[in-house]
C-alpha cells in the first residue's frame, strides 16, 4: 500500500435537511430562544418577568425605538457603507442618517453619520485622506468603513498609503451582520449539476473583492481552471469581466454587451480576437434582483448561505484616531450590540432599521420594505419564470461576535480563517498586485471586545445564532466536490508530518462553508487484502473527522462531518498508469 491516501471531501449541501431544519426552528424546537432573562450591555435592563405572556420567549424585550431628530451631540464620525442589509443594527443603533434622540448611538455619546459609498476605491482614498486630516488636526471626525471580511485582504493594500501618513490600518473588533446568500454567483440552471460547464464562460463582477471570491471559492472546490486576466480570453478557464461595482456586473449581464478579447491557449497569445459577453454574475442585492426582474436566466449558484461565514461585515478605521478614541470605539460597539438584539428579536425594531436604510442608500424606487424584503431573503420566479434565491442576511449581537472571534468556550476565530483563505486566494491569483497582504493581528486587537465579555461574565447575553446538523440526514445535493491529498503513515490512519498543512487549508476551507455539512469519504487502491483496505479507508476518514472536531468543536459540532469508507470498492484514480498509482489511497 502506499502512503499517501486519498480523501474526498464534499462540501454538501444538503437540501432536505435545510428544509427539515427550518421547520424545527419554526417550531422553537431547536433554536429555541433564552427563557432565562437577559441583560445585554449598558441600556437595556430587563424586567424580572415578561411584561406580558406573548413576550415569555424573548430574549430581549423591545425597547423604545428611536425617535426621529437629530441629537446634534456626542463626539462626531462618520461611517462610510455600502448598500447592504448585513448593517441593519447599525441603522437602528443610529436612528437616522445621522444620530437620533433616543437612539442606542446616542445614548452612548456618538453623533455618526452614515454615508453611502459603494466604491472600495474611494473607500480607501477617503481613509488615507482622513488619516491626513487628523495628522494635522486631532479634532477632525474620525472616519470609519465597512467592508465584506473576505475583501480585507485586498484592501489593505491601502496599508502603504496610511503609512505616509503616519498611521495604519485598524479594525473595530466587533461586526454588525454578515451576508447570508445576499451575495452570489448567479449563473445558467446547468452549472448547478455540472460545474464543468462553466468552463470557457465568462463572469461579470468587481475584481479582486468578496463577490469575485464566491465564483474563485466556487471553481476551487470543483476544480475549475481560473483565468485570472480579465484582458484575455482563455477556452480551457472560467474567465472574468471587470465591473466597477457589483451594479455595473449585473447591468452587463442585463445589456449583454460584447467585449473584444484576445484568446490564449495554454497561456499563450494566439492572436485570434473573440467577442466575450457575461454569462454570468458574481453580485448581492440589487443587483441579483435587477436580474431577475430585467431580464432573467440565471439562478443562484452558490451564495454565503452556503459559504455562510465568508462575509461578515468588518469595520475598519485608522490606528491613529483608534487608538485616540477607545471611549467612542467602545460607545459604537456598545450600541451596535444593543441594537443587533432588537433586530434580531423584534420585527418593529428590524422594519424601522429596514425603513433607515432607504433613507441612507437613498435610491428612490427602494423604499424601506424593499429592503426588508430581501434583508428575510425570498424565493421568486424571474422575467423567464424560473424560480430563484434573491437577498438573505443577518443582524449580529454581542455574542455572535464572541462566535465570530472565537471567544466563545471552545469556540474558534472564524473571522482569522476566513481572513488567511481569501487572502490566500487573492495574493496567488494577483501576485503582481496583491504580493503579499498585511497579516491580521496587525490590524486586529480584541481587547475592547474582551473587556466586554469580562465586564458581562456570568450575566445572561442574548444567545448567539447556531448552526445545528443532524447526523441521520441524507445528503442531496453536492455544492462541491474536491480532493485533498493528505498523507498517512503506511498501513496506518495516522497522519505524516507533511499531512498538517493539507489539514490545516482544510480546516480553513470548511470554517468559510460552515453551513454545508461535509462528507469525508476514504477510498484505498486495490492492492493488498480488500477487508483491511476497507477498514483502512474508513479508519482513515474517521481520523479526518476527529482533527475537525478536536481542533474545534463549535465549528465542526456533532452530525456536521460525515464518513463514508470505500476500500477499494471507488478507486479515485486508477492504479494502472504507474504515475498515478502514488495518488491513490493505500
Amino acid at each position: 500500500m502506499t502512503t499517501r491516501g486519498k480523501i474526498v471531501i464534499g462540501l454538501l449541501l444538503v437540501i432536505g435537511l435545510y428544509f427539515g431544519i427550518n421547520k424545527v426552528v419554526s417550531s422553537g424546537a431547536v433554536f429555541k430562544k433564552a427563557d432565562t432573562q437577559s441583560v445585554l450591555l449598558n441600556s437595556i435592563e430587563l424586567p424580572t418577568t415578561a411584561s406580558n405572556g406573548n413576550r415569555a420567549n424573548i430574549a430581549v424585550p423591545l425597547a423604545d425605538l428611536p425617535g426621529t431628530t437629530p441629537a446634534e451631540k456626542g463626539t462626531p464620525i462618520t461611517w462610510e457603507v455600502m448598500a447592504w442589509n448585513s448593517q441593519m443594527a447599525g441603522m437602528l443603533a443610529n436612528g437616522g442618517p445621522r444620530t437620533t434622540q433616543g437612539s442606542a448611538m446616542a445614548a452612548n455619546g456618538v453623533d455618526l453619520q452614515i454615508m453611502r459609498q459603494d466604491d472600495v476605491t474611494k473607500m480607501q482614498a477617503d481613509l488615507v485622506k482622513n488619516a491626513a486630516d487628523l495628522d494635522a488636526n486631532p479634532s477632525t471626525p474620525g472616519l470609519i468603513v465597512s467592508i465584506m471580511g473576505d475583501g480585507l485582504p485586498g484592501f489593505s493594500a491601502v496599508q502603504e498609503q496610511l503609512k505616509k501618513v503616519g498611521t495604519q490600518l485598524q479594525i473595530i473588533p466587533y461586526s454588525v451582520g454578515k451576508s447570508f446568500g445576499e451575495d452570489k454567483l448567479m449563473g445558467p440552471k446547468e452549472w448547478l449539476d455540472n460545474p464543468k460547464l462553466a468552463v470557457g464562460k465568462t463572469i461579470a463582477c468587481y475584481l479582486r473583492d468578496g463577490d469575485q471570491n464566491i465564483a474563485l471559492k466556487w471553481c476551487a472546490d470543483n476544480g475549475l481552471k481560473v483565468n485570472p486576466d480579465e484582458t484575455t480570453y482563455d477556452p480551457e478557464a472560467v474567465n472574468f469581466l471587470s465591473a466597477s461595482d457589483f451594479l455595473v456586473a449585473a447591468e452587463k449581464y442585463i445589456v449583454g454587451k460584447p467585449e473584444q478579447r484576445t484568446k490564449v491557449v495554454n497561456g499563450k497569445n494566439t492572436g485570434v480576437k473573440i467577442d466575450v459577453v457575461a454569462d454570468a454574475v458574481a453580485t448581492w442585492t440589487p443587483g441579483d434582483v435587477n436580474i431577475a426582474k430585467q431580464k432573467g436566466g440565471l439562478v443562484s449558484i452558490v451564495s454565503t448561505k452556503d459559504y455562510s461565514n465568508q462575509m461578515p461585515n468588518i469595520m475598519v478605521t485608522t490606528k491613529r484616531w483608534y487608538d485616540a478614541h477607545q471611549k467612542e470605539v467602545a460607545g459604537l460597539m456598545t450600541a451596535f450590540a444593543v441594537a443587533g438584539d432588537q433586530v434580531k428579536s423584534h420585527p418593529e425594531a428590524l422594519k424601522r432599521a429596514a425603513d433607515i436604510s432607504a433613507d441612507v442608500y437613498a435610491d428612490k424606487d427602494k423604499n424601506g420594505a424593499y429592503w426588508l424584503k430581501y434583508y428575510k431573503g425570498v424565493s421568486e420566479a424571474d422575467r423567464t419564470g424560473e424560480v430563484v434565491e434573491l437577498g438573505g442576511s443577518k443582524a449580529f449581537n454581542f455574542a455572535d461576535n464572541l462566535a465570530l472571534f472565537g471567544l466563545e468556550e471552545g469556540g474558534t476565530n472564524i473571522y482569522a480563517s476566513v481572513y488567511k483563505t481569501f487572502g490566500d486566494v487573492q495574493s496567488k491569483l494577483y501576485p503582481k498586485e496583491l504580493p503579499s497582504y498585511v497579516p491580521l493581528d496587525q490590524m486586529l486587537d480584541l481587547s475592547l471586545l474582551k473587556n466586554m465579555q469580562a465586564q458581562y461574565k456570568g450575566k445572561a447575553v442574548a444567545p448567539a445564532d447556531q448552526q445545528k446538523f443532524a447526523a441521520d440526514d441524507e445528503i442531496r445535493r453536492n455544492v462541491s466536490k474536491r480532493a485533498w491529498n493528505i498523507e498517512f503513515n503506511t498501513g496506518q490512519s495516522s497522519f505524516t508530518p507533511a499531512a498538517e498543512r493539507e489539514l490545516s487549508q482544510l480546516f480553513d476551507d470548511l470554517i468559510v462553508a460552515g453551513n454545508l455539512k461535509v462528507a469525508v469519504h476514504g477510498h484505498t487502491d486495490n492492492v493488498g487484502d480488500p477487508q483491511k483496505n476497507q477498514q483502512l479507508s474508513e479508519d482513515r476518514a474517521m481520523a479526518v473527522r476527529e482533527w475537525l472536531q478536536q481542533k474545534s468543536t463549535s465549528a465542526f459540532p456533532e452530525g456536521r462531518v460525515q464518513v463514508y469508507a470505500h476500500g477499494a470498492t471507488e478507486p479515485v484514480e486508477s492504479n494502472a498508469t504507474p504515475p498515478a498509482k502514488p495518488r491513490t489511497a493505500g
